[in-house]
């Protein structure tokens, strides 16, 4: 071994495996948090990756060695059209213990992408009021109630599409006949990102990274390289054997696909929810997108995903404290950013 350390940490988190794809574009949540709000709420929403900028705030957070000065932060910007709930759909416990769908109540008059979106969707009228009563009658056995929604990307020029996004938001607070009167309210209707979140709060980011394809150990897994001698004549930037692992995973960092997978960003600031896209289009428009034409959210630091990438904004399953209020922002970057 020579003067080479006979031990070295072992690469890559097991947490994160498998490695692999992701199943769809635009994940939803596994799990939701408990609000204590006594008014029913969609718990997330859905928006559009568009770019980052910077700006300079007053730190507002007590403790903090900059408390009450004026600070530079990088922002990510989020286009957030207005979605439309559709349906709602009642979960009740299982014969095998486990949550399955009750049924689903739709609204009567469904827009032309969305009949586009589910062929085989058929909605009997006649039926509609069955299923409602069905929900009504066992409201103390449901244990949940979601909303699901379709987005409006032909809101959004910059995405070149009309085909809207479908996901399920689980409806928070107040009790269960609350929540079922609060999604009849609001079936068929657009609803905006202000209806959901503020300025100020926490937010949980649920999306798809950037793919990078089928890269090698030294970029997938950061391998130390060792140096090129006369001995390596197996090769360099590889690893050794795997051993004999068989039945058992194997945690020798091999090549693989990098990138384009699942994961979770918790507690994002908000620091700005705003409807007039000028406050935020920079000259020349953002690089690979365009121009905000939508009401959008300005988000602390950076998010995963690339530009035009639907993001799924869930409020936070484990937050910590923040003040209620929303910094003050002194001053938003709008030169171009072309280069």
């Amino acid at each position: 071994m020579g003067h080479r350390k006979l031990a070295s940490p072992r690469r890559g988190s097991s947490g994160f495996r498998p490695r692999k794809r992701a199943e769809e574009l635009l994940p939803t949540p596994r799990s939701w948090p408990r609000i204590s709000s006594s008014n029913p709420i969609l718990l997330g929403f859905v928006g559009y990756k568009v770019g980052m900028t910077h700006v300079y705030y007053i730190n507002d957070i007590k403790g903090s060695s900059e408390y009450g000065k004026e600070v530079f932060t990088p922002v990510t910007v989020i286009e957030t059209p207005p979605i439309i709930p559709i349906a709602l759909r009642a979960y009740i416990l299982g014969s095998k213990g486990e949550p399955e769908v009750l049924t689903d109540y739709w609204t009567p008059e469904l827009p032309q992408e969305i009949t586009r979106k589910i062929k085989s969707l058929k909605v009997n009228k006649d039926k509609l009021n069955e299923f409602l009563d069905k929900i009504k009658s066992n409201l103390n056995n449901i244990l949940y109630l979601r909303a699901i929604i379709a987005t409006q990307p032909k809101l959004v020029p910059a995405l070149g599409k009309k085909k809207p996004e479908i996901v399920e938001i689980q409806v928070g607070g107040g009790d269960t006949s609350a929540q079922l009167n609060y999604l009849l309210d609001i079936l068929g209707k657009p609803v905006n990102v202000t209806d959901i979140f503020k300025e100020g709060q926490l937010v949980d980011i649920i999306g798809v990274t950037k793919g990078k394809g089928f890269q090698g150990v030294i970029k997938r897994y950061s391998v130390m390289e060792l140096p090129r001698w006369h001995k390596h004549r197996k090769g360099s930037r590889k690893v050794g054997t795997k051993g004999p692992s068989l039945g058992t995973p194997s945690y020798v960092p091999q090549p693989g696909q990098l990138g384009f997978h699942r994961r979770t960003e918790y507690n994002k600031r908000i620091l700005k929810i705003s409807t007039n896209p000028q406050e935020i289009n920079p000259a020349g428009g953002f690089v690979k997108y365009g121009l905000v034409k939508n009401p959008y959210i300005l988000i602390q630091g950076s998010t995963i995903g690339v530009r035009k990438r639907p993001l799924f904004l869930r409020y936070p399953i484990r937050p910590y404290e923040v003040p209620a209020e929303a910094p003050k922002i002194t001053y938003i970057d709008l030169s171009s950013k072309q280069g």
